[in-house]
């Protein structure tokens, strides 16, 4: 990376996140509602111990599919709202670089507060200590490919006027996969089965989401704006 784009790369994530700083408010909605979901579960199924454990894997991982399609939208809306997204798509520096420093703000404003309160929700499920370190190393692995596909989905739609749906339609089934192994690796935790396997799916997903999806949301940006 040349210095002058790596000063670009720093200055947007440096602005991103000092945006983001400014709406706590806003920032905080999809960490309420993943610990309200996750939440709830324990007082619907009872206090089976052998149910939680078994379902907690599952709760957890669609409860952060949910909270990450939940703060999506404004990923780009703001700067398109405002032009400086046009600015960035004449920018002299890689489209594809400077749209991975805005998901890596994303991805530092709603996956890591998602991660930071995984342990007090996992004790919430019953989950034993392996399973909850898996499920924590599982979410960090996860919760970055997440925000990734989800920048496509939402540059796709983002002049359209009822994108939100639409970028739900589209992102369910490319979280599939995200959401089948990091819940089985769980899973397998708690029958003490071997993990790893699914451990080098979810980061092979991850590899191929940072080296692909920068370079196809900068392509759909362009599509909707018409550049």
């Amino acid at each position: 990376m040349s210095s002058p784009l790596a000063a670009a790369w720093w200055g947007l994530l440096r602005r991103d996140l000092t945006l983001s700083a400014r709406r706590l408010g806003e920032l905080g909605n999809p960490v309420v509602f993943f610990a309200a979901v996750v939440s709830l579960f324990p007082l619907a199924l009872g206090a089976d111990t052998a149910l939680l454990r078994q379902a907690g894997p599952g709760i957890v991982w669609v409860a952060a599919l949910l909270s990450t399609l939940l703060s999506l939208e404004g990923l780009f809306r703001a700067d398109f709202e405002d032009g400086s997204l046009e600015q960035l798509l004449l920018s002299p520096h890689p489209t594809s670089a400077l749209i991975s420093a805005k998901v890596l703000a994303h991805w530092l404003t709603t996956g890591v507060p998602l991660l930071l309160i995984t342990p007090l929700l996992g004790v919430l499920l019953q989950l034993s200590l392996p399973a909850q370190a898996v499920l924590f190393a599982g979410l960090l692995l996860g919760t970055p490919t997440l925000s990734l596909l989800g920048s496509v989905a939402v540059a796709l739609t983002l002049g359209l006027p009822r994108g939100g749906l639409l970028v739900s339609v589209l992102l369910l089934p490319l979280f599939a996969p995200v959401l089948v192994f990091g819940a089985g690796a769980v899973s397998s935790a708690l029958l003490e089965m071997p993990v790893l396997p699914y451990f080098y799916m979810l980061g092979a997903e991850l590899v191929l989401a940072v080296t692909l999806v920068p370079l196809a949301t900068a392509a759909a940006l362009r599509a909707s704006l018409g550049s």
